[in-house]
Order: C-alpha cells, then structure tokens, then sequence
C-alpha cells in the first residue's frame, strides 16, 4: 500500500527526474526548453507500478497510464497538459483505483487526426477505449477541456457511467457567445484570449512550434497560486507535447470543435449519474451558476488557495474529494 501523504509530498515530478539522469529543476531552467523523458519513464517513476500503454479506441488510438487496483477511474486533462496533469493524484487513487490516465485525442502519444474533436466524438473515444480494456462502466473524472469530453461521456453514454466529477470548467454552452473577450473595468471578468487565438487556423502552429515553452509557461503562471507547484521538469513535459505543428493544430481543434459542441449541448438531456464539480474562486462560481441545472445528482466543492491548475497545488483535496465522492 502506498502512503497517500508521502507520494503526494515527494512530487512525482522530483520521481522522474531520475529518468533525466539526474537533472535538477535549477539545472532544466538554466538550460531552457529540454527534451524531458518519454511518457513510459514519466508512467513508471510514479509510485503505484504504474506503466504506459497505447490501445485502440475505435477510429484512434489514445496512449494511456495505467496503474493500481479496483473500480476503474479514468482521468482526462485539459489545456496546455497531458495525461502528466494528474501526476500528483495518480498514486494515492491508485490505492483503491485502477487508475487510467489518458491522452486525448490530438496530444502526446494519442493519435492526431485533422478532425473529430467536437466532445461528442472525444467522449466516444474513451468509451471505446474502456470496452477495449474490458469495462462495460467507469468512473470518470476530467479537468478543463478534459471535463468537457467527461460530461460528454456521461450525458451519452449514462449505461457505462457510474460517477462524473469536473474539474474547473463546464460544457460549452450558449453562454460562450456572450463571454466578452475585453472585460469592462471593475468586472471581475478575464481576459480569455486564448479562447479565440485557438480559433484560428494555422498562425498558432506558426508561432508555438518550437516555442511552446512561452505559452505553457504564461498559462500556468498565470493561473497558479503558488508557480512552484509546477516544477521545470513538469513544464518542460507540457511544452514539449505542444512543441509541434500536428500537436499545436490538433489542440486548436478542441477549441474550434466550440460551435458544435454548443449545437450537441442543446439536444442533451441531464447527466442522471452522480456528478461532481470541483472549481477554484471565480471558476466556482460560474460552475455553481450552469452545473445545479445539467444533472439529477450535483455536488460543487470549492478549493481555496489554488488557482485553475489545482491539481498542482491541491492534490491532497483533489484526493480526499475523489475518495468521499467515488467510494
């Protein structure tokens, strides 16, 4: 058994730094974007014998991390991260999980096809993938653009959903064509640019090949309480999944997939399985204003003292949360 409050102080970050031959944070920032270890090395320095793996999910493949024991719980990252997102919290899961920690489609080790990535179809993704691996029904938790293809999954494929959580965001909904992108002053709102950078075609590719370093590392320091949260080994992990054109396009596609993912939001029904929603200040209220009137079983938390990637920065929450809703 593995002890929960030690693999979440060591930073499974600092675990894998061994698979870098002994590189120190100071030493990967000093040297700037470096190419960290592959997603086998980073799946197996998690505590919990866990161990990369790649399976066809109908039309794609998706790469996967796979480890611990019990009812399966699969776990989808957002934007800028990959399966990574969820390092802190994999081993503690994993002691009563089998945990299962994916690339979407369009990232990492995942296939990147030049389309498919409205959330109806990415949510088929992972219901393929969980009948590949043997389960007819899974928990399901998801983070940012990954709570959006959890939702999807649920709302229409209820028969193999047992419980839902979403973490930070919501499905799209009509309400994104009034979210304006310049907030009067005193509003409280952000400044969501990157919602619309991520519509255009092309000029992304052309200006984060090679450079995705400078993005990730905006958005997260942007949007982290503590920056330290995320170390330079995890930074470089996420710059290098978005280091390239097919990546930079494919994650693009999550965004300009919006359009339609409003036009399926409005012929759903309610998610009738459990649901959990998870958010920091700001991104809690907003999920308390939509999420009460999207399903028939809602629970919202708040998490203090984080920001958007809290993951990073409450894993411990993030665990304790998923025990007490999950079982």
């Amino acid at each position: 058994m593995i002890n929960r409050r030690k693999a979440l102080g060591l930073g499974a970050g600092s675990a894998a730094l061994a698979a870098m031959g002994g590189i120190t944070p100071a030493a990967l920032a000093a040297t700037g974007d470096v190419q960290p270890p592959s997603e086998d090395e980073l799946a197996r320095s998690l505590p919990g014998d866990f161990r990369g793996a790649t399976a066809q999910a109908g039309a794609v493949q998706l790469y996967y991390v796979a480890g611990g024991q019990g009812e399966p719980l699969f776990l989808l990252h957002g934007w800028p991260q990959t399966w990574w997102a969820f390092r802190k919290v994999m081993p503690s899961l994993a002691e009563r999980y089998r945990v299962i920690a994916v690339d979407l489609r369009g990232i990492g080790g995942s296939d990147k096809p030049a389309s498919g990535y409205d959330k109806k179809t990415m949510a088929l993704d992972i219901y393929e993938l969980a009948s590949t691996l043997g389960y007819e029904k899974i928990n399901i938790a998801g983070h940012d653009i990954g709570a959006q293809v959890a939702f999807s999954f649920a709302v229409n494929h209820p028969e193999a959903t047992n419980k839902v959580s979403l973490l930070s965001v919501t499905h799209p909904d009509e309400s994104y064509y009034s979210t304006p992108l310049l907030p009067a002053p005193g509003s409280g709102g952000i400044n969501l640019w990157w919602h619309a950078f991520n519509q255009v075609s092309t000029l992304p590719a052309q200006l984060i090949t090679g450079r995705a370093s400078y993005l990730t590392n905006w958005i997260f320091d942007d949007f982290l309480v503590n920056t330290a949260a995320m170390t330079a080994l995890d930074r470089a992990v996420f710059a290098s999944a978005y280091n390239y054109p097919a990546a930079v396009n494919a994650s693009n596609g999550w965004f300009q997939a919006w359009n339609q993912d409003i036009a399926d939001m409005n012929t759903y029904g309610k998610v009738t399985a459990p649901m959990l929603g998870l958010a920091t200040v700001g991104f809690y209220q907003a999920m308390l204003a939509v999420l009460p009137g999207e399903g028939t079983d809602v629970q919202i938390e708040e998490v203090n003292d984080a920001g958007h990637y809290f993951l990073s920065e409450q894993p411990e929450v993030v665990v304790e949360a998923f025990f007490k809703f999950f079982g």
